[in-house]
């Protein structure tokens, strides 16, 4: 009894130790991820491109992270966390090498395709393995994580490279030094990390792209897609065209600026996740709704009137719903998926929540070389505005539903 009282402590403690790696992971992928988008408008006057351009190698990155989702979204469950993680870590080094020796648009797209790969390896990985290690004592932790990391790694990553880019030298290479560096970290970090997820047969099959959900958590992940998909939607925008909308609508062309619009956003939205982690989900989506909704809002009116402080108002209170959406959705599949699900499951989120990420964004960087930059970010906020009032709307009409049917017969 005696013996089996000390090896227990140090079980305990390498648990909790390797979620909190695997957590600091995933936020410097969600970093990482962000890194480009200061960098965008430096690349811009170094190789003269359009917004039209600027939105295609946003666009690319996405594509081959949603493309990655469908193929190994799943692979995890099959093979093995660690596996999966180890070779989305060497992808993503490998994309910071053609990041710091890109001299022309090709280069930056092929970084971009390889980043985004590895990303999309990634994401779905760390949410699983999150899943896997969550603490008994604190059953909600995996879903706070897999909302609030990507959220605050996302500002920052944005805060951090305007930051490098305004004040440091060498402003389009210091930072992919710095997170290639922060790659050989994770590497090691992997190699000790425990294995969550035993192997099993069918892995030919899973590489088949595909999403599935399981019947029984449908109901719940349709009820979560107009949240999703505003929020994300918004989340394009500024990391595609934010620094370019600072510079264009208010004349803000320092890089620290630029990352700290993606800052404002992100930065209130990993906050509020935190703050609302106790608050029921209901809750939590009306949040989201009213957020985006009147942050949409209050942001087109700050750019009509050529107020910033009105637009960095805007931006912290649609960050508010950013987060409270977050939260949310990730929280709730965390809660629902059984352990031969999280893989696929966490795929199928990110796949609904990358997809919104990009395809408005893309579109408006078409129609900005068209009617220009700053009439396009006023038709994508009212359009982001919209879709949270419709998010809201849908939240609302599905818990008079379930109040009307009343609880379950058992």
């Amino acid at each position: 009894m005696a013996i089996a009282a000390t090896a227990t402590p140090p079980v305990v403690r390498d648990r909790r130790l390797a979620f909190t790696a695997t957590a600091a992971i995933l936020l410097t992928f969600a970093a990482a991820a962000a890194v480009p988008s200061p960098l965008y408008v430096v690349y811009q006057g170094l190789w003269g491109f359009s917004a039209a351009t600027l939105t295609v190698i946003f666009a690319v990155y996405v594509a081959a992270l949603i493309s990655t989702l469908l193929v190994l979204g799943s692979l995890s469950d099959f093979i093995g966390r660690r596996p999966v993680l180890a070779g989305a870590i060497a992808l993503e080094a490998a994309s910071f090498v053609l990041f710091l020796v890109a001299g022309d648009v090709g280069t930056l797209i092929a970084a971009r395709v390889v980043q985004g790969i590895a990303t999309g390896a990634a994401l779905s990985t760390l949410g699983a393995a999150l899943i896997d290690l969550n603490p008994a004592h604190a059953p909600g932790r995996a879903g706070l994580i897999s909302g609030i990391a990507p959220v605050a790694g996302l500002a920052v990553g944005a805060l951090g490279c305007g930051f490098l880019v305004e004040y440091a030298p060498f402003p389009t290479h210091l930072v992919f030094a710095l997170l290639l560096a922060a790659m050989v970290l994770a590497a090691v970090t992997v190699a000790f990390l425990p294995e969550t997820a035993a192997r099993r047969p069918g892995v030919a099959a899973a590489l088949l792209p595909r999403l599935g959900v399981p019947a029984r958590l449908r109901a719940d992940l349709l009820a979560l897609v107009p949240i999703m998909v505003a929020s994300w939607a918004l989340g394009g925008l500024y990391l595609a065209l934010g620094p370019s909308v600072a510079a264009d609508s208010f004349g803000l062309h320092d890089h620290l600026t630029g990352g700290l619009v993606v800052t404002l956003l992100c930065g209130s939205g990993a906050l509020t996740s935190f703050l609302l982690r106790a608050v029921p989900t209901p809750r939590v989506l009306a949040i989201a709704g009213t957020g985006l909704a009147a942050g949409g809002l209050i942001g087109v009116g700050g750019m009509l009137t050529a107020s910033l402080l009105l637009a960095a108002a805007g931006t912290i209170v649609s960050g508010v719903g950013f987060g409270a959406a977050a939260l949310a959705s990730f929280g709730t599949l965390a809660r629902l998926a059984a352990p031969h699900e999280r893989g696929e499951l966490q795929a199928v989120a990110l796949v609904i929540s990358y997809a919104a990420f990009s395809l408005p964004a893309m579109i408006a960087g078409l129609l900005a070389g068209r009617i220009g930059l700053h009439p396009t970010a006023l038709l994508y906020g009212g359009a982001v505005a919209a879709l949270g009032a419709l998010a809201l709307a849908a939240q609302a009409l599905r818990t008079r539903r379930t109040a009307a049917a009343g609880p379950a017969v058992s």
